[in-house]
């Protein structure tokens, strides 16, 4: 079978024919039809992410595909079944064995293209406002990165849980995509002072961040007391340096937040999670936006959509 593998850190996948694997006890072999891809994928290419699996290795942790075979064990998914399912990697692949206790049936109306851009995009963003920040309705909800593949969804979901938000992103194209989604105000960050703005609006209660940097120290000295961060990910490339003073005198709580640690230590707030959002999927209530989907065979090009930021919402590669 065909699989696009990382065979050397810092340089493009290559395509391989490996042997089609067999599921072990516990696990699934699906026939995978469309992974959606994650800046995350882009840290594991270059060997910078958190987690670093043994080289070669198949890309792709967001996963939709049809279960063919069944391991040891595994008594609540059948046959012929389509499931999303999030893994460290495997994806990019005709094939792939993944463990059946992380699979999500998904629902009929649901495409294979848009439950591949579901999971982590929506996952990660909703267990961070309602589980870890607690957002109520009538808070002021800052989204940094707003037009990217999870930004973008905590923009529609803070509007659907009653946020006002407030929207950055880079250029006008890409703030009305967010504004589509439920912005209620749009930040420019090429033009755009952040910091004054956001005062000027009233300034923030919760902060999404994905960006770190410049962008998160604007935002932190925009927050209002009581403000919640959250920190996602360093897509500018700056670990940001978080003064102490400040969190004092404004009585702030910085958040961290991993989604896929989840699945380790408390599985249940994921599972909890991605029930509640088929079921607003299925209501209608939220629509995965996808601006690319491309065949595995430009896979690398998928991912370099991502890393030089040319994509909004999600790219997925349909197997």
């Amino acid at each position: 079978m065909r699989a696009m593998q990382v065979t050397e850190y810092g340089k493009p996948l290559v395509m391989r024919e490996i042997e089609k694997p067999l599921p072990n006890k516990g696990e699934v072999l699906l026939k995978i039809h469309a992974v959606g891809i994650n800046f995350a994928d882009t840290l594991l290419m270059s060997g910078t992410y958190q987690e670093k699996p043994t080289l070669p290795f198949t890309l792709g942790m967001e996963i939709c595909g049809t279960i063919e075979k069944t391991g040891d064990g595994v008594s609540h998914l059948k046959l012929g079944q389509r499931v999303a399912v999030f893994a460290g990697a495997g994806g990019l692949a005709d094939y792939g064995c993944f463990s059946a206790a992380g699979c999500v049936p998904i629902p009929d109306q649901m495409s294979s293209e848009q439950a591949a851009a579901f999971m982590i995009a929506y996952g990660t963003s909703h267990v961070a406002l309602d589980y870890k920040a607690h957002l109520k309705p009538g808070e002021r909800l800052l989204v940094l990165g707003a037009s990217g593949g999870i930004g973008l969804t905590a923009v529609e979901l803070g509007k659907l849980m009653g946020a006002e938000v407030i929207a950055v992103a880079r250029g006008k194209a890409k703030l009305e995509i967010a504004r589509q989604k439920g912005a209620d105000h749009l930040i420019d960050s090429e033009t755009d002072d952040i910091r004054e703005r956001v005062k000027s609006l009233g300034g923030a209660d919760v902060v999404y961040d994905p960006v770190g940097g410049a962008q998160f120290n604007a935002a932190l000295r925009a927050c209002n007391p009581e403000a919640r961060l959250i920190p996602l990910g360093f897509a500018s490339g700056e670990v940001p340096q978080i003064p102490a003073n400040i969190l004092l005198v404004k009585n702030l709580s910085v958040i961290g937040f991993y989604w896929g640690g989840y699945a380790r230590f408390k599985p249940k707030v994921l599972t909890d999670s991605i029930t509640q959002l088929v079921a607003w999927f299925s209501e209608g209530k939220l629509a995965p936006h996808i601006s690319h989907i491309l065949p595995l065979e430009q896979a690398n090009h998928a991912v370099d959509l991502l890393r030089n930021r040319k994509s909004t919402g999600k790219v997925v590669v349909m197997i």
